[in-house]
């Protein structure tokens, strides 16, 4: 199967994650709104009132990711790396995946558990390179090390998501082993993956800038429409920032500007989902596919997770529990 056709039959999984998220969103910002128009109605101070309303939409956000999301993007990870290395897929793409995802997790405590690890170890160790890139920039260090812990970040997302993919693959095998394979399998073939680096920064660049850009026309057209919203809104800004003695930016005391900030963060939280959703599994079948050929190519064996002990505490403790 080629990476295009593995996509076209696993993309039901980021349709009904977007479905999910995309609800989830707008009631969050119906909250948000209401929040505010609500406190300042009757205490006439809407900021208050908003910071409640988010805070509400950021609690509801968390748990459908946690409990809800969580299931398609383990289930598409599942049939994407079932496509890379038997060729095939079920024709219930969807309900085989969930199926997977709940023999190999049987609950969702357990997924985070196993997906804790990964990220602790892959990020550990991201940590230390951060340090080593701050070391050699001397003066610019701090800056060096901020542009590399970026990069990092981008890698290791993928990395987590392929770790993951070898979890599920060696189904017949404890998760811990399976996960301590997937993190050593990186550093073994490390040149291979990071070839991959080129497209993912690429292809990200462009939908963040095309996906960005529509959004923050749309949402800032909406919000010029409201121009009495954002008067008050800047005022209050101000006001709690003179009583606090405290320096804001003209970003958030200007209505105009503050009408431009408010549309970025929607554009940005928006390209988050949908680029998350369906331009990132693109992206991801390519560098599971390498990433899975080398660990069948080359499994990794107890010998070689001392490679990684003396570098991640995360990881020397996981390799206790098998």
């Amino acid at each position: 199967m080629t990476n295009k056709e593995i996509y076209t039959k696993t993309i039901g999984f980021s349709i009904r994650r977007i479905l999910w998220d995309f609800v989830t969103l707008l009631i969050g910002v119906v909250l948000a709104v209401a929040g505010f128009l609500i406190a300042d109605k009757l205490t006439d101070n809407g900021l208050i009132g908003l910071a409640i309303g988010m805070l509400a939409a950021i609690v509801l956000l968390v748990i459908a990711m946690r409990y809800i999301s969580y299931m398609y993007k383990a289930g598409q990870i599942a049939m994407m790396t079932k496509a890379v290395t038997e060729n095939s897929l079920p024709d219930d793409v969807i309900g085989e995946g969930k199926k997977i995802v709940k023999d190999r997790f049987a609950t969702v405590a357990i997924f985070f558990a196993a997906t804790g690890v990964i990220k602790g170890i892959f990020n550990q160790l991201g940590r230390a390179i951060t340090s080593v890139g701050e070391k050699i920039g001397g003066e610019n260090g701090s800056n060096i090390g901020a542009a590399i812990s970026t990069i990092i970040q981008v890698i290791v997302a993928y990395l987590c998501d392929c770790c993951l993919g070898w979890v599920f693959y060696r189904r017949d095998t404890n998760a811990a082993r399976a996960t301590c394979e997937g993190a050593v399998l990186f550093f073994k073939n490390g040149k291979t993956f990071l070839k991959n680096m080129g497209r993912v920064f690429g292809m990200g660049l462009v939908s963040l800038v095309t996906i960005g850009g529509l959004f923050t026309g749309i949402f800032y057209g909406i919000f010029s429409a409201m121009p009495k919203a954002f008067d008050t809104l800047a005022a209050e800004i101000t006001e709690i920032a003179a009583k606090a003695d405290t320096h804001i930016s003209p970003a958030l005391t200007d209505p105009n500007n503050l009408m431009l900030v408010c549309a970025l963060v929607v554009a940005l939280l928006i390209w988050n989902f949908l680029h998350g959703a369906f331009i990132r599994p693109f992206i991801l079948v390519g560098v599971l596919r390498n990433y899975m050929q080398a660990g069948i190519a080359s499994s990794p064996t107890e010998e070689s997770f001392e490679l990684l002990e003396s570098k991640s505490a995360k990881f020397a403790k996981l390799r206790k529990q098998i």
